[in-house]
C-alpha cells in the first residue's frame, strides 16, 4: 500500500496500480486504514498559466467590461485581434475567483407570512371579497361584495355595484360592524390582495373602528379559502342565472339568495346548521334537540344502529384559517 500511494503521487493511481499488478479496488478498500493520500492533479499541457489567468481576470474586471458576460468580452476582443481564451474558460476563471453572477439589479420582493387566524365564537373573524356577476350586455359586469363570518358562516353585508370602488368597501364594512354591534379590538377582518382590499380608506376605516386586518399572500387563493367557497355556492345553486338583464336584477337575486343561505342552508362545515343558528346561538338547543331524537329512535331499534348510540354532528369549537398545526390536504374541498 505505502509503494502503491508513493507511486501513485508521481504518476497517477491508475498508472501505479498498473506497474505494480496491484488491484485499484484492493486499494480503495483498504484505503480507510491508511493516512490519506494527497495526489495532485497535474496541470493540463494546453492550460493558462498563473499569468495568464490573472491577465484574463484584470480584462474582465477592467471598467469596460465589469458590467459585461463574456459572451460580450470575447467577441469585443476579437475585433480588436485579440484572443487571451475561450469564452468558457473565461468563465472558469471567474468561477474560481467568486465573480459568476447576475449584476443587474434585483427586484427585492419582501416575505409575505402565512395568515394564520383563528376563531371560536361569532363576530371574531370575517373574511370579505369581491366577485363579478355577468350582465347580458357584452363586456359589461356587477361587482357584489360579501362579508362571511368565518365561524358561523353567516353572510353579516353585501351589496351589489357597478364597479369596484374602495368607497363603496368602506361603506359596507363601517354599516356591517354597526349592525353586529362590533367593539373596538373584537374583529379580525381577512381578505386578499385587491386595490379596495389595500386602500388606505380601508385601512384608515378599521384602524378607527378598532378592526384588525390581514391579507392573503400573494397568489395563494387557500388564503382566503371560505369567500372563495361561498362564491362557489353562489355560482354553482341551481337558481344562479348565469347573466343578469341589470343590476335591479342582480340585486334581487343576491337578496333572495342571501337570505336562503343565512335561514335556510343546512351548512356541513358547522354541522349541519344553519349559520343563522351558529351566529345567534340557539345551536346549542337544536343539537341537544336532535340528540334527543336520535336516542328515543335508538331505544326503539336499538339494531338499527348496531346497538352504538347515534350522535349529531358536532358543533364547532374553533375555526381557523391555516391551522399551524394540523396540515390541511388540498384535495379535500372547504364546504360552504
Amino acid at each position: 500500500m505505502d509503494t502503491v500511494s508513493d507511486l501513485a503521487n508521481h504518476v497517477g493511481l491508475k498508472s501505479a496500480c498498473e506497474t505494480l499488478d496491484f488491484p485499484r479496488a484492493t486499494f480503495y478498500r483498504n484505503r480507510k486504514d491508511t493516512p490519506c493520500i494527497s495526489m495532485k492533479r497535474p496541470a493540463p499541457p494546453l492550460s493558462l498559466s498563473q499569468e495568464e489567468r490573472v491577465s484574463v481576470l484584470d480584462i474582465l474586471n477592467s471598467e469596460r467590461f465589469q458590467d459585461k458576460s463574456p459572451y460580450e468580452v470575447y467577441p469585443a476582443l476579437l475585433d480588436e485581434g485579440m484572443y487571451n481564451c475561450s469564452i468558457s474558460t473565461m468563465y472558469r476563471i471567474l468561477g474560481a475567483n467568486d465573480q459568476v453572477k447576475e449584476r443587474r439589479k434585483q427586484v427585492q420582493r419582501p416575505a409575505y407570512t402565512k395568515p394564520e387566524l383563528l376563531a371560536t365564537g361569532p363576530n371574531q373573524l370575517w373574511s370579505w371579497d369581491i366577485t363579478k356577476l355577468k350582465s347580458v350586455s357584452k363586456w359589461t359586469y356587477f361587482y357584489l361584495y360579501v362579508i362571511i363570518d368565518v365561524f358561523s358562516r353567516y353572510i353579516v353585508g353585501w351589496l351589489v355595484a357597478p364597479r369596484e370602488q374602495k368607497a363603496l368597501a368602506k361603506k359596507l364594512i363601517e354599516e356591517s360592524c354597526i349592525k353586529q354591534n362590533i367593539s373596538p379590538g373584537q374583529l379580525t377582518i381577512h381578505a386578499d390582495r385587491g386595490s379596495s382590499m389595500k386602500s388606505k380608506d380601508v385601512a384608515h376605516l378599521l384602524c378607527d373602528l378598532g378592526v384588525v386586518k390581514s391579507h392573503s399572500r400573494p397568489h395563494v387563493s387557500n388564503d382566503n379559502p371560505f369567500s372563495e367557497a361561498q362564491f362557489k355556492t353562489l355560482k354553482y345553486c341551481p337558481e344562479f342565472p348565469g347573466t343578469f338583464g341589470s343590476i335591479h336584477d342582480a340585486r334581487a337575486f343576491c337578496k333572495d339568495f342571501f337570505t336562503w343561505y343565512n335561514t335556510c342552508h343546512y351548512h356541513m362545515g358547522i354541522g349541519m346548521m344553519i349559520p343563522e343558528h351558529i351566529h345567534y346561538g340557539s345551536a346549542d338547543a337544536i343539537f341537544q334537540n336532535r340528540s334527543d331524537t336520535l336516542i328515543t329512535a335508538f331505544n326503539q331499534h336499538p339494531e338499527r344502529f348496531k346497538n352504538k348510540l347515534p350522535k349529531p354532528p358536532s358543533l364547532p369549537e374553533a375555526v381557523w384559517i391555516n391551522n399551524p398545526q394540523k396540515a390541511v390536504k388540498q384535495t379535500d374541498p372547504i364546504r360552504a
